[in-house]
């Protein structure tokens, strides 16, 4: 589909999005409702790729009455995607010490962020200024055009969330059925939302630990969660200084062993793979923290290179998000990262940094979500989210105003609740495909 670069020269030029179809497939007695636009998260995930791995499975009773439909948002994959940093150095930034010990290090980490946004420029400039969710929320109303449905029906997840809060804030009257699952909260700054990050993935990772000691493969066999994050924490501190070899070709770092450990706690199904990992780092073997690192980071096949969800997340965030902070900043906000975090906080505190540097201003310090006249919207949080803590989908729901945002709890663990709760399952695809409102409230165990 093709669309203006720039929505404010809408004669100027334009960029080609990726988009991908899975036709409804009605049963007897079926009709077919209309297009189902789904976001699966990022900012950076393409919907091209993750689409297909979805619809034959997880949303398949909505495939007998919608159209699936899904797309890679500007920005990303197929859609003008940006491009900073080839595999090989792609691996090194993402290797490199993120967790500054010493005014040397610290340096280190602010250049290699300066030296990062440089390359996005140099790569993409062209486009970093309009990849924001503002003009992403823009392209779904041409989508909503070019499907020829009325109204917008739409499923947004983790960042889908925030984009189609945008989209019901710009487009009040053509917001249909939507769902939003592991929300986003559109209240909080960049700072905010990293200190709930960091409260959120403590609070996983201690409820793993307390799991833990059920299973034979335990390292903390017998032992209480306060030990196990402690024997967590002696690793991590292990490998600023001694990185763990791999079968990878590429040494475990202390950085990668952190983004591994986050990867698994985004859902309990990961936690067997977790036990093993770090019972395999502690006799010496990185390989299965840095596997579940790559996939994180969408590095393909373990050794082909990576999607560009690393470099459009950050092309994104640095579009939406006004604030800029610098290495004062993280000193004087780290004390509150550690509270919330012993494992995680040093590392999500430097995080701040993402955007210095950045070549093109952010849009505002908090985004807009307010969506008076706009039909009901779901909106569910998960008790045990830790990338979108729970907190935020109450302040979505207040946000997109009384009567639009409708709150559903789901009591358990992991980011994201459709296909993995029965009850909440269930409660969507009523409201989906028979267009029944749950009550404001509802929740799921």
């Amino acid at each position: 589909m093709t669309v203006p670069l720039d929505y404010a020269n809408p004669d100027g030029k334009t960029i080609d999005l990726a988009l991908i179809r899975a036709e409804a497939a009605p049963g007897p007695g079926k009709k077919r409702i209309g297009s189902l636009l789904f976001n699966f998260g990022g900012p950076g995930g393409s919907g091209v790729s993750t689409l297909p791995l979805l619809a034959g499975d997880d949303y398949m009773k909505l495939h007998r009455s919608y159209d699936l439909v899904s797309f890679d948002p500007r920005g990303v994959g197929n859609s003008a995607g940006v491009q900073c940093l080839d595999t090989k150095a792609m691996d090194a930034r993402l290797a490199a010490d993120s967790t500054p010990d010493d005014a040397d290090e610290e340096e280190s980490y602010t250049r290699r962020a300066r030296a990062y946004a440089r390359s996005c420029e140099s790569s993409s400039g062209a486009v970093l200024e309009h990849v924001g969710t503002q003009q992403a929320a823009r392209d779904m109303e041409l989508m909503r055009h070019v499907l020829g449905d009325a109204k917008l029906n739409y499923f947004g997840i983790s960042y889908g969330t925030q984009l189609g809060g945008v989209y019901a804030h710009l487009f009040p009257d053509n917001v249909g059925r939507f769902v939003f699952d592991a929300v986003v909260d559109p209240t909080e700054n960049f700072l905010a939302s990293g200190l709930g990050q960091a409260k959120g993935f403590q609070s996983a990772l201690r409820n793993f630990l307390k799991d833990c000691p059920k299973h034979d493969s335990c390292l903390f066999e017998g032992k209480d969660p306060a030990h196990g994050e402690k024997e967590v924490v002696a690793l991590i501190e292990r490998l600023d200084e001694r990185p763990l070899p791999t079968e990878l070709d590429r040494p475990l770092t202390q950085s990668l062993a952190l983004n591994g450990i986050a990867a698994a706690l985004y859902g309990e199904e990961s936690w067997a793979i977790l036990r093993d990992a770090l019972a395999e780092a502690e006799k010496g073997n990185g390989t299965v923290l840095l596997w579940l690192s790559d996939m994180l980071n969408e590095r393909a096949f373990l050794e082909d290179g990576y999607s560009n969800i690393n470099d459009a997340n950050t092309a994104v965030n640095c579009a939406d998000y006004k604030d800029r902070y610098t290495a004062a900043d993280v000193h004087r906000h780290r004390p509150a990262f550690h509270t919330a975090s012993g494992v995680f906080g040093d590392w999500m505190a430097w995080g701040l940094l993402q955007c210095t540097g950045w070549p093109v201003e952010g849009h505002a310090p908090t985004i807009d979500v307010s969506a008076d006249g706009a039909g009901p919207v779901l909106v569910i949080g998960n008790t045990g989210d830790p990338a979108t803590p729970y907190e935020g989908a109450e302040k979505m729901a207040d946000e997109l105003g009384e009567g639009v945002g409708v709150h559903l709890t789901v009591d358990g663990e992991g980011h994201g609740t459709y296909g993995v709760n029965d009850c909440l399952t269930g409660v969507v695809d009523r409201y989906l495909l028979e267009g029944s409102v749950p009550k404001n409230g509802t929740t799921c165990s």
